[in-house]
């Protein structure tokens, strides 16, 4: 089986890792941050009412990432939300390797673009350790969707887990991997 690099894989080997290297004077390869894993977590409180709802959010996540994510469920009992223990409430993926490099390039040419109104991604979504947040109101940016089976707006966190050690080696990073930052 032969494995082929993605266009963001290569960029990121070929291009970035030098320039970084060069501009914070990195010793060795191991040194520059990359991007480890990007974590997609989607909450679906209409589960509770209908138990169709979580499936069709595991569908959308499904088209979205390229995998099939894992089902949340609740861990306690809260009368006020009506949940019971163990009860099905969303959905999560985590994504490595080429799956990784392939949804973030999906992400950035063929969903941010399709955002109404889009200025730039927020640049306070850093958690001080060099990973970033990101919010997604409405999933139906992405092309994998289709827009008639959607029964109500799905929301989605993106996380990007990075090695960076600062925020600002990160949003460098992020930044060479052409994810428009706002001004």
């Amino acid at each position: 089986m032969r494995v082929t690099m993605s266009r963001f894989s290569s960029l990121y080997h070929d291009t970035i890792v030098p320039e970084l290297m060069k501009k914070f004077g990195y010793k060795t390869v191991m040194q520059v941050p990359r991007i480890t894993k990007i974590t997609l977590n989607m909450g679906v409180g209409e589960a509770v009412n209908d138990k169709k709802n979580i499936e069709f959010a595991v569908g959308d996540m499904t088209k979205i990432a390229g995998q099939k994510p894992l089902v949340t469920r609740t861990r306690k009992a809260i009368a006020n939300f009506k949940i019971r223990e163990n009860m099905p409430i969303g959905c999560m993926v985590t994504l490595r390797g080429e799956r990784m490099y392939d949804f973030l390039d999906r992400f950035v040419h063929n969903a941010l673009p399709r955002v109404r109104d889009f200025r730039g991604v927020p640049n306070k979504g850093f958690d001080g350790v060099g990973n970033y947040n990101l919010g997604v109101p409405d999933v139906s940016i992405f092309t994998e969707i289709d827009l008639e089976k959607i029964k109500y707006p799905l929301g989605l966190n993106l996380t990007m887990v990075t090695s960076a050690k600062t925020d600002a080696d990160a949003k460098e990073l992020l930044t060479m991997l052409e994810i428009p930052f706002a001004r």
